[in-house]
């Protein structure tokens, strides 16, 4: 398993950072303004961009179906339940996003992290194939809470918040070719 000290040098390394870390400021900003928080169909798409760049075709015929209402709906309920149980509560956040037409974990985990970043992380092949030595391309919410307890160790470690963690063992994993 990769350590807190092979990717601490990395913290602000990669080649986004500075648009995720736009894009996280924004959302935290809308979360002061809207109350109760969810998303519109343009913030989601923002997040979608972000998640998936070139890949942004993909699903889009299925995305379309989610009207705007639909989006704020759906995104309302999954970024404002809680529940004390911190394993329990992504569950209920990541298959609430995912009832969205073409939503898999790794956008509905894109969602979370960059709402909560301190709490959640984006799920991704190449963290995954960092923390477990294991390539994996499809990811189902039991996948997500273990990568999750990962992150948080590191987190932990490092005293980040998640999401930086994830995103700082990307950019290790696409340094390494």
């Amino acid at each position: 398993m990769i350590t807190a000290s092979q990717i601490a040098p990395l913290r602000t390394a990669a080649i986004d950072y500075a648009d995720r870390q736009q894009l996280v400021e924004e959302l935290a900003q809308l979360r002061r303004e809207r109350q109760p928080f969810y998303l519109t169909a343009l913030d989601f798409e923002r997040i979608l961009q972000w998640k998936l760049g070139r890949q942004i075709g993909r699903q889009r015929a299925r995305r379309r179906a989610n009207t705007e209402e639909i989006i704020r709906a759906v995104t309302g309920l999954a970024l404002t339940i809680t529940h004390p149980d911190i394993e329990y509560e992504l569950e209920l956040r990541t298959d609430i996003l995912c009832s969205l037409h073409g939503v898999g974990v790794p956008v509905a985990s894109a969602v979370l992290a960059l709402v909560f970043p301190e709490e959640y992380a984006v799920i991704d092949r190449r963290v995954w194939r960092q923390i477990f030595d294991a390539d994996k391309t499809v990811f189902s919410t039991p996948d997500y809470k273990k990568y999750m307890r990962q992150i948080r160790c590191l987190a932990n470690d490092l005293d980040w918040p998640a999401q930086e963690v994830d995103h700082t063992i990307w950019e290790f994993d696409r340094r390494q070719g």
